[in-house]
């Protein structure tokens, strides 16, 4: 491309642009942000504002963005631009195998980015999707170095669950069930509610190949039934049935949590715990009685993950789970 004038990236600016390029998204969106962003903040010319860059080719905005990074790097690193696109040849064959892709986005992942040099600014600090770029440098197989090295990439399996206590735990519980979800690539999302599951799961299945596992609470009954008018034959629904995903936790480790918590359980707070009814409204009313902060599940969460110890902190609807989840793992295997 002649006659343009770039304000090269920064290297935190290249960091940022491809940690975004690599998180799980879909490609088209993810990829349109980023080279959106750089195009209009580091092309001195020609200029474009956003509203310009929806009118143009993906072919002749992936060239500009392209253009972009490259220059950067050889600014940065001394290093000019190789002809070796193992890691975008990767890339590619990766997006297309979890997402459905278009044209548009497919020339969006047709790219000449010069990943080879990005990765000496990746250390074992970065996240995870980084270190697996990093990793895609050699000519190993990539699903044995995810095992290896449980960088989590490349996603193979998708879980959906209401809320943060969920995200939180069940890779614990997973990993303590001989299923580790960095290592088996399994991706757990956070919908924030029962409603907005069944918004994603509807978003997903228009975009995403890989198999689908839900979790729904024990209320969720009614939203279960409207994704099963069009659950896929790959995806899996599992209803809690004693209620909340806190419901779960046994009793002990509840009460081992709050003694980290709460540094000692008083009689009161022991004898609140033996009574039936929902974990999370008697951990609220401790919280009251301690006068204590507001409870907070998903701050709970982080300290219960830190207690679980023993087989005995694992109820057997949670090894249900985990066992649901793997036998929906294989159905990718077998596809």
């Amino acid at each position: 491309m002649e006659n343009i004038k770039i304000k090269p990236l920064t290297k935190e600016q290249i960091i940022i642009s491809i940690d975004r390029l690599t998180r799980f998204k879909h490609p088209k969106n993810k990829y349109t942000r980023v080279f959106y962003d750089i195009i209009t903040h580091n092309l001195i010319y020609p200029q474009f504002k956003k509203s310009d860059l929806d009118k143009i080719n993906p072919v002749i905005l992936t060239n500009y963005a392209q253009e972009i990074f490259n220059y950067s790097l050889e600014k940065l690193t001394n290093k000019k631009h190789i002809e070796n696109h193992t890691i975008n040849q990767k890339l590619e064959e990766y997006e297309k195998t979890v997402f459905i892709c278009d044209f548009e986005t497919e020339s969006l992942l047709e790219n000449k980015i010069n990943y080879a040099a990005c990765i000496d600014f990746i250390d074992q600090n970065s996240p995870k999707n980084l270190l697996w770029l990093k990793n895609l440098n050699n000519n190993s197989d990539i699903i044995s170095e995810r095992k290896r090295h449980s960088l989590h990439f490349p996603v193979e399996t998708v879980v959906l669950v209401e809320g943060a206590t969920e995200e939180t735990l069940l890779p614990k519980f997973g990993q303590m069930c001989n299923l580790d979800f960095d290592k088996e690539g399994i991706h757990i999302i956070s919908a924030g509610g029962k409603n907005p599951l069944v918004k994603l799961y509807y978003e997903l299945i228009e975009i995403l190949k890989l198999p689908i596992f839900i979790l729904f609470d024990k209320d969720g009954e009614q939203n279960a039934l409207e994704i099963k008018q069009k659950l896929r034959p790959t995806d899996k629904i599992h209803i809690i049935e004693c209620g909340e995903f806190e419901d779960l936790l046994p009793i002990d480790l509840i009460k081992k949590t709050l003694n980290y918590e709460l540094k000692n359980i008083s009689i009161i707070e022991k004898d609140l715990l033996e009574v039936n009814g929902p974990h999370a409204k008697l951990l609220e009313e401790i919280f009251k009685n301690r006068g204590m902060h507001e409870f907070k599940k998903a701050e709970f969460a982080k300290d219960v993950k830190i207690n679980l110890e023993t087989p005995s902190d694992i109820s057997e609807e949670i090894r249900q789970i985990i066992q649901e989840i793997s036998k929906v793992k294989q159905i990718k295997k077998s596809c």
